[in-house]
């Protein structure tokens, strides 16, 4: 077995293919590959038999590439690093960090491949292979890739290395998931426990125990909070986990109703409704009485106020 670490020092653990089923598992993709090129210049060569020399060895060269080189990398990329060979083994092509491959791994893997494993009749690959502790050939040191075992004899995937844990003892630690002090984790460790929890199913049980039980250590040295007795490290990193994650979608909820909030208030606030006419004030004793305004040449003068009461003084008539 080997030691998988990540770029964030995080160790997977997954078990690295040596060469006696990596050869096995090329040796089935070599015959497959071999008879659909000889099926299909056979089949050519009989729709039209009466191409020259040159066209011959063109066609050929291109149906070389075609199924030695071409197929094995779309086919590669297209199912994350599996090949027939490697499926009917339980092999899997990832990068040395663990994660999947993309189309440039399997496009190096292939050039190289051609060229050590075909033309160099697979010398350089052995050799490579036996003086490698992780089992690489030269693709896979140029690629930066790895080819791990996915079906482990003797694992239990994610439902043997996560035993059931009592509901009532998961209620009991509830309360204490809500009262965590987060804050002190930094994000290299969360993304290490993702990973490990994304990968669990892949690992060996002995593995996925102490690799859960040194992660758990962790945070609890940054939560300051022990894992509860009785509960299985890797069921505890999965229950902080998702506590977290309540958290982050609880304030994200806030911050967008926050937003919501500030937009209608900026929306429907205070408006003008136009000038604000105030009644005039009455002039008392001592106060500057400001006469009004004349009116408009050809605006009709206005009535004659009525007399204030009490003074008995009448317009005439």
């Amino acid at each position: 077995m080997s030691d998988l670490v990540t770029g964030e020092a995080v160790v997977l653990g997954l078990r690295t293919a040596k060469l006696p089923s990596r050869g096995l598992a090329v040796t089935l993709d070599l015959a497959v590959q071999l008879v659909g090129l000889v099926v299909t210049t056979l089949v050519l060569s009989l729709l039209a038999p009466d191409l020259d020399s040159a066209a011959v060895a063109a066609v050929t060269i291109g149906l070389t590439v075609l199924f030695l080189v071409a197929l094995p990398i779309m086919i590669e990329t297209l199912s994350r690093g599996r090949s027939l060979g490697k499926a009917a083994l339980g092999l899997r092509v990832v990068r040395s960090d663990g994660g999947p491959v993309r189309f440039r791994h399997s496009l190096v893997r292939g050039l190289v491949g051609f060229l050590e494993i075909i033309v160099l009749f697979g010398v350089p690959a052995v050799i490579c292979s036996v003086v490698s502790s992780e089992g690489k050939r030269l693709g896979d040191v140029f690629a930066g890739t790895l080819v791990v075992r996915e079906r482990v004899p003797g694992g239990g995937g994610a439902a043997a290395a996560l035993p059931p844990v009592n509901p009532q003892l998961l209620q009991a630690i509830g309360g204490g998931l809500v009262a965590l002090d987060l804050s002190a984790v930094p994000e290299p460790l969360w993304l290490a426990v993702r990973q490990f929890l994304g990968r669990i199913g892949e690992l060996d049980q002995a593995v996925a125990h102490r690799m859960s039980a040194r992660l758990a250590d962790d945070l609890a040295a940054r939560t300051g909070h022990p894992v509860p007795y009785g509960v299985h490290p890797a069921a505890y990193l999965g229950a902080v986990l998702t506590e977290r994650q309540r958290r982050e979608w609880t304030r994200a909820q806030g911050y967008a109703f926050q937003q919501q909030a500030q937009a209608h208030g900026q929306q429907y606030g205070p408006q003008q409704y136009g000038p604000q006419q105030h009644a005039p004030q009455p002039t008392g004793p001592g106060q500057q009485h400001h006469p009004a305004p004349p009116a408009a040449p050809g605006t009709p003068p206005a009535p004659p106020s009525p007399p204030a009461a009490g003074t008995g003084f009448a317009p005439p008539a």
